[in-house]
């Protein structure tokens, strides 16, 4: 029989570097999940993956117990990275802080496919160009499509 989900806890926590610290432990003790427990097996799970930050869903069940689904990079992470930049424009659409190519946003949107909600690449293109727009990265070169 299936058991009964109390809670859904999403955190976003850089791979290999789970501990007990905020906001890792309050948003799991406030809800009685055995805190230490989580952070051994996430940091097992995300060793290959250090530094890069892995939003995770954590559902927890009416016993306390618990298991959790690690998501790939959010795309912002991965176009800062990609454009080699600090961090996004405050003033996106006047102030350009960094360009990627359309080749960089194919490989980002393919590494995003299973958690964007869109069947085809093209349109996974679509909206990790148009996150980078938002961010004040522009997208060189022509559309593929």
């Amino acid at each position: 029989m299936a058991k009964e989900v109390a809670a859904l806890i999403k955190l976003q926590i850089k791979g290999g570097a789970a501990n007990p610290s905020p906001p890792v432990g309050p948003a799991l003790g406030a809800k009685g999940v055995n805190i230490m427990e989580f952070c051994k097996q996430f940091n097992a799970r995300t060793q290959d993956k250090p530094g890069k930050v892995l939003p995770a869903v954590i559902t927890v069940y009416a016993d306390k117990s618990f298991d959790f689904v690690i998501k790939t990079p959010p795309a912002a992470v991965q176009i800062i990275e990609a454009a080699k930049i600090k961090g996004g424009s405050g003033v996106p659409h006047s102030n350009k802080v960094g360009s990627i190519s359309w080749d960089q946003v194919k490989a980002i949107a393919e590494d995003k496919m299973p958690d964007l909600n869109c069947f085809t690449l093209e349109s996974a293109m679509s909206m990790v160009a148009g996150t980078a727009r938002s961010m004040g990265v522009t997208v060189t070169g022509d559309k593929p499509f």
